[in-house]
């Protein structure tokens, strides 16, 4: 299945109809610093080796994630994690920027 970007109102609705895992594809300082409520920690250089622990099973629904439409990450993370068999992958290209632009929560801290 290939790769599907979403705006911010439906990362919303979907985060908080629950049944999705959220992970940000930036390094570890910038999700300490602030990432979206509930995300968890892949960046993009880790995929393969983080993937299977982070995220088990190959069938949910993973939105990817990272600073704004300029960064790369959240697209290079959701390719791979496609190829590697992730049926549901889902990226969030206007990321953290946007979301925090909207005045939504953010969660800091690991």
């Amino acid at each position: 299945m290939a790769v599907q970007n979403l705006g911010r109102d439906e990362v919303k609705r979907k985060i908080e109809a629950g049944g999705v895992t959220v992970v940000e594809a930036l390094p570890e300082s910038y999700y300490k610093e602030a990432h979206l409520p509930g995300a968890l920690l892949l960046p993009h250089d880790e995929v393969d080796e983080r993937a299977p622990g982070v995220l088990p099973d190959k069938q949910a629904a993973v939105i990817v994630y990272c600073a704004s439409s300029t960064c790369a990450n959240s697209g290079i993370a959701a390719r791979r994690l496609d190829e590697l068999g992730y049926a549901h992958v889902y990226t969030y290209e206007d990321g953290k920027e946007d979301w925090q632009a909207a005045g939504l929560p953010t969660e800091s801290g690991v």
